[in-house]
């Protein structure tokens, strides 16, 4: 009789390390994603609100370039390219040489993310079908996860949480990313001009041989890669496509003539250490500033954003179409693949999980400007719809989550004093449990 495949199991101890490494920088991102939300919606929604749309409105740049951008417009195309650079590094190692390079492994967060954009999309278009205008064009707002807002908040209710489970939505919401740029690029590219996006082709292959030889002159690199993202903006294409692909070029494997394995860390591991932190502790956090300063008008004026469909529409398809398509495209890999689910795992794990899918902030207020036109009316209401969406999904998944977090807690302290009574080390005894 063949054992049963295992559904969010425990990853190999080198990926466990790693990956414990990364929340551990995206969870710092997140609080200062939050706060820099806070900032904003509370100078937004001062006296001094003006003083804030002025900051943001600011155009700086060389014009003969056309580069001369507000500072809210180069937080969107510009930061959020290396917050995509670092999410493309994170993508390709996982599916290179990390645990997601089997198949097996990889359906999961793979069917997961995609479950978990069709159905908001879906639920999204259900709500605003009859809304008439440009209402639709909003369909892929609450698709997108937030990698560090989500984090953040599996941080705080996570003390005992299975490691699976973080890895999990970590790879669920690079995944999603990546989707959510190809949604960009097809989707929100309005004026295409081929001959910036046939140029922009050679620094960018430049680039790939430059780091495929391993070759780390940033004083090249770094040029051809700002060369890269400039004529991806000339051509129409959203910026962020630039990063993705300079993330996608960077090789994972280390090369035999370099010793291999044990020759030290990888060129994608090097370029992650460099930049995840100003990704996460910067690029991401400045863009929330900027993207998140809605003024809401008190209960009269969320009351009125909310009479909007798309507002609606979003909170719906956050709280509602991310739990439901992430919940049922795992039920539905278990059910097909005969995989069940790791026994130290419950379904409500895996609820808990859907429902943090639900916060989508950072690319969805991105997406929300392409639709709209950034500082448009419906460009407020998506905000609204964004913010209390995200934050009615955390909440829940905070309840859920806290109460499992309760439960695995009570067994580690059960371990605990078992292997002090028995003088064996828990890893022993159960090395498929996290220490």
């Amino acid at each position: 009789m063949t054992t049963p495949a295992r559904l969010l199991s425990r990853g190999s101890w080198t990926e466990t390390a790693r990956i414990s490494a990364v929340l551990r920088k995206e969870t710092v991102g997140g609080a200062l994603l939050l706060a820099a939300t806070l900032l904003a919606l509370v100078w937004a929604n001062s006296p001094w609100s003006g003083a804030y749309a002025s900051l943001r409105d600011l155009e700086v740049g060389p014009e003969s370039l056309h580069l001369h951008l507000s500072l809210g417009t180069w937080a969107a195309d510009g930061l959020l390219a290396i917050f995509f650079f670092v999410a493309g590094l994170e993508l390709k190692r996982e599916f290179v040489a990390g645990d997601l390079r089997d198949p097996r492994k990889a359906a999961l967060p793979v069917a997961a993310a995609v479950g978990g954009m069709v159905v908001p999309a879906l639920l999204y278009a259900a709500v605003d079908l009859g809304a008439g205008g440009d209402a639709l064009a909003g369909w892929a707002v609450p698709t997108a996860t937030d990698i560090a807002f989500a984090l953040a908040v599996l941080a705080v209710v996570s003390t005992h949480l299975p490691t699976a489970l973080r890895t999990f939505l970590l790879t669920l919401a690079v995944v999603d990313d990546l989707l959510a740029i190809t949604i960009i690029a097809v989707f929100y590219t309005s004026a295409l001009s081929l001959t910036p996006l046939l140029l922009a082709l050679v620094p960018l292959a430049l680039f790939t041989v430059l780091v495929q030889r391993r070759i780390r002159w940033w004083w090249l690199l770094l040029p051809l890669a700002v060369l890269t993202w400039g004529l991806v903006h000339a051509s129409g294409v959203h910026a962020t496509v630039a990063g993705v692909l300079l993330g996608f070029a960077v090789p994972v494997v280390r090369s035999e003539a370099a010793g291999g394995p044990d020759a030290g860390p990888g060129m994608a591991e090097h370029f992650e250490h460099r930049f995840r932190p100003l990704s996460a502790g910067f690029a991401v956090p400045v863009f929330a500033f900027f993207s998140a300063g809605v003024t809401v008008g008190g209960l009269t004026g969320l009351r009125t954003s909310l009479t909007d469909s798309v507002a609606l529409g979003i909170v719906v398809a956050l709280v509602v179409g991310k739990t439901i398509g992430i919940s049922a495209a795992t039920w539905l890999v278990s059910r097909f693949t005969r995989a069940e689910l790791d026994e130290d795992l419950g379904w409500t794990d895996v609820l808990g999980l859907s429902l943090l899918g639900g916060i989508g902030f950072t690319v969805s207020l991105l997406i929300g400007e392409l639709a709209f036109g950034a500082g448009s009316e419906r460009d407020e209401h998506v905000k609204v719809g964004v913010l209390l969406g995200t934050v009615l999904a955390a909440l829940l998944a905070t309840v859920v989550l806290r109460l499992r977090n309760r439960r695995y807690r009570r067994i580690a302290e059960a371990e605990q004093v078992d292997s002090d009574a028995d003088g064996v080390p828990d890893v022993y005894q159960h090395p498929s449990r996290d220490t």
